[in-house]
């Protein structure tokens, strides 16, 4: 009896161990190293290269971002609370940390964060250690209509220069222009909820249009619960199978 009571409790604890677990890290080879890429939760990943840090919208707890490295960069799009979440940002050591955001989020955030901020808008670009981060729009269709969430010019994607390798992080956008002029896109993060981003038939003609070597779907819970990300990888590779996408649990139970 004592026996099968241990052996129930341990299978226990190890389905509640596994349940808890981020998501793997993906690695992708560069010219000169290994890029990783952790999914966190929702819009938020984290991406290391040459044992520096990049951590994109930290968002949904300490938990997420236990026992990874403490970031070098952090970088937000926009200012709602799945992207700026100061809760997040309070529970992990950025006493190091260079942020990257669009003016919005410098005007928004508390004061402690202020002066960490490079303020970066649409179009322009910086160096920080050793990366090229350029900013481009994200925002809902039509430009700026009062009813939208994601005025143009409010938020920011980004477009990473690490190594030889160009990571595109789309933020909360629609199906842009300026998404579907992107070339040479090695790693895309492209978003697909409604109401307030695409559908995954959007999200499926910009990507068959702009052609990244691969592609995340994320930021995919809407209103109505979460995108079919499943049909999303179809309708991609039915008219392309050469683009790799990548279906990862970005919504983790924690």
């Amino acid at each position: 009896m004592n026996t099968k009571i241990i052996s129930t409790v341990l299978l226990l604890f190890i389905s509640l161990f596994g349940f808890s677990q981020k998501p793997a890290i993906d690695e992708i080879k560069t010219a000169n190293g290994v890029l990783k890429i952790q999914p966190i939760l929702h819009g938020s990943l984290v991406l290391t290269y040459n044992n520096k840090t990049i951590y994109v919208d930290p968002y949904g707890g300490f938990n997420g971002y236990k026992n990874l490295k403490n970031p070098d960069i952090v970088l937000i799009t926009d200012i709602h609370g799945d992207h700026l979440d100061e809760k997040t940002l309070d529970s992990i050591n950025t006493s190091k940390a260079i942020f990257i955001a669009p003016k919005a989020v410098q005007n928004q955030i508390s004061a402690k964060y202020k002066s960490k901020i490079s303020v970066l808008e649409n179009g322009k670009g910086v160096h920080r250690l050793d990366f090229f981060i350029k900013a481009l729009p994200m925002y809902n269709l039509p430009e700026n209509p009062p009813s939208k969430k994601h005025p143009k010019g409010r938020g920011n994607g980004y477009v990473l220069t690490i190594d030889n390798l160009q990571i595109y992080i789309s933020g909360d956008t629609e199906d842009i222009p300026e998404m579907r002029n992107l070339q040479n896109i090695d790693v895309a993060f492209v978003c697909m909820n409604l109401p307030y981003t695409m559908t995954i038939e959007q999200a499926a003609s910009a990507v068959l249009e702009f052609q990244p070597k691969i592609v995340y779907p994320y930021h995919y819970r809407g209103t109505e619960g979460f995108s079919d990300v499943e049909a999303f990888k179809k309708l991609v590779n039915s008219k392309n199978n050469t683009i790799d996408v990548r279906l990862r649990d970005w919504y983790p139970k924690n």
